[in-house]
């Protein structure tokens, strides 16, 4: 786990030290500085030279972000040319800074000899670097009845692709796996049977995929099947009262929302002991209630040992947590808000953040403007 981060020059963030925890939640209008942050994490995991001294900007390894040259990402209003990032993983007894020499047409950033290299080379067993860290990007794949396989990315690399792209092949070879951790058990998984009055315990992937799925679209399954080798299956079905179930639906007749929600629940669900999970913008296509649920359901994983980093814009999804919080009181140490806020001044302007805490109570300790007022905003200009 990523104890802390700092970060010198980079993009819109001047210089921030970023004490973190085990969920971590980026808020702010955008613009503000939230994917710069982020971007500093993926950066590390996508440069396959990483320990041979170079930072790849253009994303040929993973291909999580391509983010030019070196022009692209300095801080523009900075005195010097010095770019840095310094991070600490648990069980180390300091940070590590990476310093980088800068030059402009370059899409590698090259290590200065300041940087510390032994401690760079004790980071490869990290999460980070690991088939145990999945990113879901904003912009998710589409829903689609035909969707990609890969084999390597779903069961070496363990991953549902950045797009979530494969998704629907990771819950046809994983989900009948049990999922990792008992607390995100949905509560419809649990029974008793009628004639031995034994509690049974529906712990399979994909059930309770499509058990978590029915807080965001009631009575909805999901099932996927091979087409070939190198296609999968998606469908949706319902639900109805007294009728049994519906005929199966391709995604593109249902909606964004339930494949969008789909990729999501998915990675949380199936994130392993020790894992990093970073997740932009989760509640993007779901109703209110869904992202509400969907926040409750991203606590709940942080109460295991998963590092989580999620960008939202959703007062919704906060709220989830902080309801999760206090139903949990143990979570209010292992979460932490980070308010990103254009500040600007008369020779320059950068990213200034706000740290906010989640009490037992499911308080939080500060509020910046706009963080949680827009619909009162709304609603005074309708009285």
């Amino acid at each position: 786990m990523i104890e802390q981060i700092e970060i010198e020059n980079f993009k819109s963030i001047k210089s921030k030290f970023f004490s973190l925890r085990r969920l971590n939640v980026l808020l702010g209008l955008n613009g503000q500085g939230k994917s710069s942050f982020l971007q500093t994490i993926l950066l590390l995991r996508q440069s396959d030279k990483l320990f041979d001294g170079e930072l790849n900007l253009a994303g040929r390894r993973h291909g999580l972000v391509n983010l030019g040259t070196n022009a692209d990402v300095l801080y523009q209003y900075g005195k010097s040319d010095d770019m840095s990032i310094s991070i600490q993983f648990s069980g180390q007894e300091e940070s590590a800074r990476l310093g980088f020499d800068y030059e402009a047409e370059s899409d590698v950033l090259s290590m200065d000899d300041k940087s510390d290299g032994n401690s760079l080379r004790a980071w490869r067993s990290e999460a980070l670097f690991s088939n145990k860290f999945q990113y879901l990007n904003a912009q998710r794949k589409e829903p689609s009845f035909i969707n990609d396989a890969s084999y390597s990315m779903v069961m070496t690399d363990d991953s549902q692709g950045k797009h979530g792209e494969f998704t629907a092949h990771y819950l046809e070879l994983r989900g009948a796996e049990a999922i990792p951790f008992q607390n995100l058990l949905h509560p419809d998984s649990i029974s008793i049977d009628p004639i031995t009055k034994k509690r049974l315990i529906n712990d399979q992937l994909l059930n309770q995929v499509n058990f978590w799925l029915r807080e965001i679209s009631p009575g909805v399954s999901v099932s996927t099947g091979m087409i070939g080798s190198d296609f999968v299956q998606l469908e949706y079905e319902f639900a109805q009262p007294n009728l049994g179930r519906t005929n199966k639906f391709r995604p593109e007749n249902v909606g964004f929302g339930i494949s969008y929600a789909l990729h999501v629940v998915t990675a949380l669900l199936s994130a392993k002991e020790g894992s990093m999970v970073i997740i932009e913008n989760p509640e993007s296509h779901i109703h209110p209630r869904g992202q509400a649920e969907l926040g409750k359901l991203i606590a709940l994983v942080a109460l295991n040992d998963v590092q989580i980093f999620i960008e939202t814009h959703s007062d919704h999804l906060l709220n989830g947590m902080r309801v999760a919080v206090k139903e949990n009181p143990e979570l209010a140490d292992e979460v932490v808000l980070f308010y990103f806020k254009k500040i600007v001044e008369a020779n320059e302007q950068y990213s200034g953040v706000t740290n906010i805490f989640i009490d037992k109570n499911g308080t939080l300790s500060r509020s910046p403007e706009n963080l949680l007022s827009e619909w009162s905003n709304q609603l005074s200009q309708l009285l």
